[in-house]
């Protein structure tokens, strides 16, 4: 059964965050990296579900990201994040970042991807949310490629939940280790998802850098998905290995392991796919060193890699 609101207010199912980029946010280049946009996204998105749902929400998945021009210091930020469609637990959301000189009369969009939440109680079980129902022409054709994303999700899901990784690889890795901080924590008392997508961005950033040579830039976000929340204190490691090279691009795929110091006992949290571009003297991608597969497990993801990049293009043209 739906949930009405008779008697109160209907919530909002959209929300613009507007904000000057500061020079503390930028991060590992010049420029503001996608790192810090992934948790402003996260931010909004959150606030949506959080305002939709009248409920705590935890990230589950953060979609194709596509990061189409950079944030320079000084630029008005617009994030704005709204309910494309509603499940029985979850919300799917349409986020957009847009950027521009504050000066100007209007911004330019940057980056988009769709996100879903799950509206949890306080035991962190989902629990049903309102459903949305389309107002608009517009807003119809964002329910239907909400909808048609989900069947995506699931094959993009199920083609990387069969893959395994070991050490036995000859591929480019990185490693990051370090401990959840208290300031990494949410409103909920777990770290916060936008903070794991800017460790996941920074590791990617790390293998991408050590094996180009050169300055590199998050292109893309092929999907983020949380597995399970991190606690403030476990330890963390956040392992990126190179899987596939394209002529100008690297794919890169990483996960976020958290494990109890008390204990040992630990799990992966977090797992996503980045696309990192090399950076030539005109800030445009330039072509990259090829990687070769060397082991059969190399070439098995290898493919992998080509069989996302396959299902994503096909997604596209619907």
């Amino acid at each position: 059964m739906p949930i009405t609101f008779e008697g109160s207010p209907r919530p909002r199912s959209g929300i613009t965050l507007r904000f000057l980029a500061k020079a503390t946010d930028v991060g590992y280049g010049e420029r503001i990296d996608g790192g810090h946009v992934l948790e402003w996204v996260d931010k909004a998105g959150y606030a949506c579900a959080s305002e939709w749902s009248g409920r705590y929400c935890v990230t589950a998945f953060i979609g194709d990201i596509r990061f189409a021009k950079p944030i320079a210091v000084g630029e008005l930020v617009e994030i704005g994040a709204r309910i494309a469609y509603t499940g029985r637990t979850s919300m799917h959301i349409l986020v957009t970042v847009s950027s521009g000189d504050p000066r100007a009369e209007s911004v330019g969009e940057t980056a988009q991807c769709m996100a879903v939440f799950i509206a949890v109680d306080d035991s962190g079980a989902p629990v049903p949310v309102p459903a949305w129902t389309p107002q608009t022409v517009l807003d119809q054709r964002l329910q239907l490629a909400a909808r048609r994303r989900v069947s995506v999700r699931a094959d993009v899901d199920a083609a990387m939940a069969a893959q395994r990784y070991s050490d036995e690889t000859s591929a480019p890795r990185a490693v990051l280790r370090f401990l959840a901080a208290p300031t990494d924590v949410n409103w909920g008392g777990k770290v916060h998802g936008g903070k794991v997508m800017r460790w996941i961005d920074e590791a990617a950033f790390v293998c991408a850098s050590q094996w180009t040579g050169e300055r590199v830039v998050a292109s893309r976000i092929d999907g983020i998905r949380f597995y399970r929340p991190i606690v403030i204190g476990n330890m963390i490691e956040v392992h990126a290995r190179l899987i596939h090279t394209e002529p100008r691009r690297l794919h890169i795929s990483v996960h976020v392991r958290s494990t109890d110091v008390r204990n040992g006992q630990g799990d992966v949290a977090a797992h996503a796919l980045a696309i990192f571009a090399a950076l030539g003297t005109d800030d445009r991608a330039k072509a990259v060193r090829q990687w070769s597969p060397a082991t059969d497990e190399d070439r098995r993801l290898d493919r992998h890699a080509l069989e996302l990049i396959e299902v994503l293009r096909r997604a596209q043209a619907r």
